[in-house]
């Protein structure tokens, strides 16, 4: 405690402070991840539409893939110790402009999916409140939600992660009694590992699983946005993103190679199809009991509380590490003395999100079908097309350093990456009506607006640089930093 005081008050007004260990920075990503949500609200619909039984190897080869990606991502965090994300790899590896467009991008995909997620929470909390007569909108309660997310951002960033780690543990808690009655209510065809096998996994569908695998690992990027705030960065960023990409890995996997061993190999698709809302919530009541439905529905409120407050983070910092580097109002890159946070960050961030709320609200759209269905297809294509630019990064990065790592570390893996994500890139394009639940033709439109987006954030960075010549106003962190 002492260390951390003494570092909020030697710290510069735009320094953010903090002492947080790997387990801290671990709580951000699985919670950004939210494990129960990812489980029960996404998984359903990849056994339904996609490779079936094959769904738990899926889960395999999505975190072997960004296993893969971790190894050029940490290596590169070793010689970074600045927050900013994915924002420094691309500047540092691909220039300012990249970097701005690039972070424009990111920070419109975490609020895309900060919006789906606080509409989902939204009706949830309505469809809790209701029969107890506390009947409202579902934006209210998300602007409530809102409001209590940023009151905790603004403090210590050790507080957010210890609330994590409390909703993360009541999370796994649920999901691994469920497995475990599974397991033990296993049908007549009894427990094996038949399902991973490679003709069941890489069998028809895959492609289409992958579309709603893969954003089950959303948020890993938050280990390098907390590198500031960590405690001996070198060492603890690489640990904590191995541990939460491994971990979310094996753990959606054996939750959901679970739920198939309960249901039967062969059963599974046609049971997901006929009722994807219905399907854990079904094995639950069945398993573990009527009290087990009830918990499982209230703690998906936390899971969704826990991922917005995670989300918060995240864009706090993406926000603040703009304002340093002269491509947003220096303003927002003021730090609480007090507490070491991102003060005014934390102020704009709510104000987009209760913008967005509101405006979904003024729309009378749909929170389900439409703004948690269309926010989460466009987070989804974003997130992976920076990570596909951030392979390319991480490969010139290294390119032009002489003390360059080994081959596997430098080209390879990245490379190797790259083009995995690539591929599950083009998954999701080509059917992003099965991941929006829509097929409205704006739909179509999501790769352009993502363009558009980054081509703003590029002529921002260049605006910048003309306005003061002979330097690149997103490279500061290049002098100060690497």
């Amino acid at each position: 405690m002492e260390r951390s005081q003494a570092r909020m008050h030697d710290a510069p007004h735009d320094r953010l402070t903090g002492s947080i260990g790997v387990g801290h920075i671990v709580f951000f990503v699985v919670a950004a991840a939210a494990p129960l949500t990812s489980v029960v609200g996404a998984s359903p619909a990849a056994f339904a539409f996609g490779n079936g039984a094959g769904v738990p190897g899926t889960y395999l080869v999505a975190g072997l893939l960004y296993l893969l990606f971790s190894v050029g991502f940490t290596a590169m965090s070793t010689r970074i110790h600045s927050t900013g994300g994915f924002f420094q790899y691309i500047t540092v590896g691909l220039g300012g402009r990249m970097g701005a467009a690039g972070a424009m991008v990111s920070i419109a995909t975490y609020s895309a999916i900060q919006l789906s997620i606080l509409a989902l929470a939204g009706v949830y909390i309505g469809d809790v409140a209701g029969p107890l007569g506390l009947t409202l909108p579902w934006w209210a309660w998300a602007g409530a939600i809102v409001a209590v997310v940023m009151l905790v951002g603004r403090r210590h960033v050790e507080l957010s992660g210890n609330i994590l780690g409390v909703c993360m543990v009541a999370e796994i808690a649920i999901l691994l009694l469920l497995d475990l009655g599974s397991l033990l209510h296993a049908g007549s065809h009894g427990v094996n590992l038949d399902i991973f096998a490679p003709g069941i996994v890489l069998g028809k569908g895959l492609g289409v699983s992958m579309v709603f695998v893969i954003g089950s690992f959303m948020g890993f990027e938050a280990t390098a946005l907390f590198a500031e705030e960590a405690r001996e960065a070198r060492t603890s960023i690489p640990r904590a993103t191995y541990l939460a990409v491994g971990g979310i890995m094996v753990f959606y996997a054996f939750s959901t190679w679970s739920i198939t061993q309960y249901y039967g190999p062969d059963r599974v698709t046609a049971i997901a199809a006929s009722g994807l809302d219905r399907f854990y919530f079904r094995a639950a009541e069945d398993v573990l009991g009527g009290w087990a439905t009830a918990l499982m529905r209230a703690l998906l409120i936390v899971s969704l509380f826990a991922c917005a407050l995670s989300l918060h983070s995240s864009i706090n910092r993406y926000l603040l590490a703009l304002a340093r580097d002269g491509l947003l109002s220096r303003a927002l890159s003021r730090v609480d003395p007090a507490h070491g946070a991102p003060i005014a960050a934390g102020k704009v961030q709510a104000a987009m999100a209760s913008a967005l709320v509101g405006g979904a609200a003024l729309l009378r759209v749909d929170p389900y079908a439409v703004v948690f269905g269309w926010a989460s297809a466009f987070a989804v294509m974003g997130i992976l097309a920076i990570q596909v630019v951030v392979c390319v990064a991480i490969i010139r990065f290294f390119r032009n350093l002489p003390d360059r790592p080994p081959r596997w570390v430098a080209l390879v893996s990245p490379a190797l990456a790259g083009l995995g994500l690539a591929a599950c890139l083009a998954c999701v394009i080509a059917n992003l009506p099965l991941l929006a639940g829509s097929d409205s033709p704006a739909l179509h439109s999501f790769p352009a607006v993502l363009a558009l987006i980054g081509l703003a954030g590029a002529w921002r960075a260049h605006a910048c640089r003309r306005a003061r010549p002979g330097r690149d106003a997103a490279l500061r962190l290049l002098g100060d930093e690497a």
